[in-house]
């Protein structure tokens, strides 16, 4: 296992290819159709809020890209190549991951443990390496590594997950996914229910990630967080994606009225061209 950063995406790259294309999902469950035509760009080093209000299909729309979910339909491409995504193993060998609104963490295990869950390096090879014998000390000092690198503090590594903060465990969760995230890291709702300084704290990590060169998709209800951190934004209304505009060039009350309706939002199609990534 290589720690985050040893194959980090070179920020300076061109940037012409996406890291990640996704054009005209759809998914139904049953007669409910939670996605229409969703789609979705996101450059390297770039950050895209995903916006819409409650039932828009925004956390569908990230099962689906996560794998999840199976679309019914649309594309995926990754790095300029079609792939699909049929489990959450295809996403993360891809470069993708995601960090979920409840964080997925395990209160009961230390923070090394939570970090390399499901990817848990064990001794010995073949026969030996099926007992499953971690090697936890390989394991505390490459957490070490991830956790220094994007700036969370914490006591330890070995540190009960249950015994931390709420800012402190979002970090754990964003460090995981920064361990693993090669190419894309997809947050839902990654500051929800933290205090100012804890939030202040993740929109610092989501910088971070941007700078270094990973392309960040981030689900958020929170006008003020989405102006302090995107690049861009895609609105999402009924399971389609209905428009796309450039934070530099709006207000939070713009953006509001995009998530309702008030105001009309420039065609999703309308992305950044390379030169202007460039730049």
């Amino acid at each position: 296992m290589t720690v985050a950063g040893a194959d980090r995406i070179d920020p300076s790259r061109s940037t012409a290819v996406p890291e990640l294309e996704v054009t005209g999902v759809a998914k139904s469950f049953g007669a409910v159709a939670a996605l229409r035509n969703a789609s979705l760009t996101v450059y390297s080093g770039e950050v895209v809020g995903l916006l819409g209000d409650n039932g828009a299909g925004k956390s569908t729309f990230v099962r689906c890209i996560t794998g999840r979910l199976h679309p019914d339909s649309g594309t995926i491409k990754v790095a300029g190549e079609e792939k699909r995504i049929r489990s959450p193993e295809v996403a993360r060998a891809l470069g993708i991951e995601v960090v979920h609104q409840d964080l997925a963490l395990v209160n009961s295990l230390d923070v090394a443990a939570n970090l390399f869950m499901g990817r848990e390096i064990v001794h010995g090879a073949g026969f030996f390496s099926r007992l499953g014998l971690l090697k936890k000390r390989d394991m505390r000092k490459q957490a070490q590594a991830v956790l220094e690198q994007v700036g969370v503090k914490l006591p330890s590594v070995s540190a009960t997950v249950g015994d931390l903060s709420g800012g402190q465990r979002q970090g754990i969760a964003v460090g995981r996914a920064v361990a693993w995230g090669q190419r894309v890291v997809l947050m839902d709702e990654p500051a929800a229910a933290l205090g100012v300084e804890q939030a202040q704290h993740v929109l610092d990590l989501i910088r971070r990630l941007r700078d270094q060169g990973i392309a960040v998709v981030m689900i958020s209800h929170n006008m003020e967080h989405v102006l302090k951190v995107c690049d861009r934004v895609v609105v999402m209304r009924r399971g389609e994606s209905i428009g796309s505009a450039r934070v530099p060039e709006v207000t939070g009350e713009m953006l509001v009225g995009f998530i309702t309706g008030a105001i009309p939002i420039p065609d999703a199609a309308q992305v950044p061209s390379s030169s202007e990534r460039m730049t």
